[in-house]
């Protein structure tokens, strides 16, 4: 089967079966669809025919292309169908967006492990486990190959692999930059029952762990286990870098910075102040004339 470039009806396309980047119904979603209403979709989807279908497709590249075109009231959209089994198309999914500016590392980690295992099923050798010894001659694993495109070392892809053992909601203090990688990595070793026993800290205490902390939830859970009763002892610990802050709601700063990363919003909220003390300063310099 050639590839072919043809109308399709969005109700006949189907999103990616675990797809690990988010579609996110924000305001660049509505700029979005506000564009496809007056212009229609420019660049075509890219989907592959769905197996034991007549006429039913799965979605490689355009998840958001599509949504917004469903606001803006769209009922076909152009697409270039490609004959592609599930484990290339999911490398290729995973390829077109790493490239995108802002990624989670939510986001990063499920592609990542999403690529991982259709190259795995390509052929290549699977090697999941952090800071797993390989030779460096040995570029026959998944992660070397994964590396190698994204210029991440294998060690790294490794490791954003490993938040996917994350719980979603710890997941989610990790997206929104108030768990640094790192030590998400070391609690990533947790088991499932020992992460809610620490989110449960993390929320009563309004505090997540320091790097040194998480090493200590490592080591202990897999020596001996984790009780709740350890874990709200150290969590309730001083942390040498403790000092006084001043919070914001992520939720306040992205009407201002849609899809920015705690870092990003943190960076535009000084930015912001640094621009109104100049202001301030001119305004007082005029009233002093």
């Amino acid at each position: 089967m050639k590839n072919t470039k043809k109308n399709i009806s969005i109700e006949k396309l189907h999103p990616f079966e675990n797809h690990p980047y988010k579609v996110q119904d924000n305001e660049e979603m509505d700029a979005l669809a506000k564009s496809i209403k007056a212009h229609g979709v420019v660049s075509p989807i890219i989907v592959r025919p769905l197996e034991n279908t007549t006429d039913e497709y799965e979605i490689i590249s355009g998840h958001r292309r599509v949504m917004a075109s469903r606001k803006a009231g769209i009922t076909e959209v152009p697409a270039l169908v490609v004959s592609l089994d599930r484990d290339a198309a999911a490398i290729v999914l995973v390829d077109s967006n790493l490239h995108r500016e802002h990624i989670l590392p939510s986001e990063k980690a499920f592609a990542y492990k999403m690529k991982a295992e259709a190259l795995a099923h390509q052929g290549w050798r699977t090697d999941l486990t952090s800071g797993q010894l390989v030779p460096k001659s040995d570029d026959n694993r998944t992660t070397a190959q994964i590396g190698a495109d994204t210029g991440d070392s294998y060690k790294t892809v490794q490791r954003y692999i490993r938040l996917t053992n994350l719980i979603p909601e710890i997941l989610q203090y990790v997206d929104d930059g108030r768990i640094s990688f790192t030590p998400a990595v070391e609690l990533s070793y947790l088991n499932e029952q020992e992460q809610y026993d620490l989110l449960e800290q993390m929320e009563l205490n309004d505090c997540t762990p320091s790097l040194s902390q998480a090493c200590r939830f490592k080591k202990m859970c897999q020596e001996d286990g984790l009780t709740p009763e350890v874990i709200a002892t150290i969590m309730s610990e001083e942390k040498a870098n403790q000092r006084e802050m001043f919070k914001v709601p992520m939720e306040r700063i992205r009407q201002y910075v849609p899809n920015a990363n705690a870092k990003q919003a943190e960076d535009f909220v000084l930015k912001a102040c640094e621009h109104y003390r100049k202001f301030l300063i001119r305004q007082r310099n005029r009233d002093e004339r």
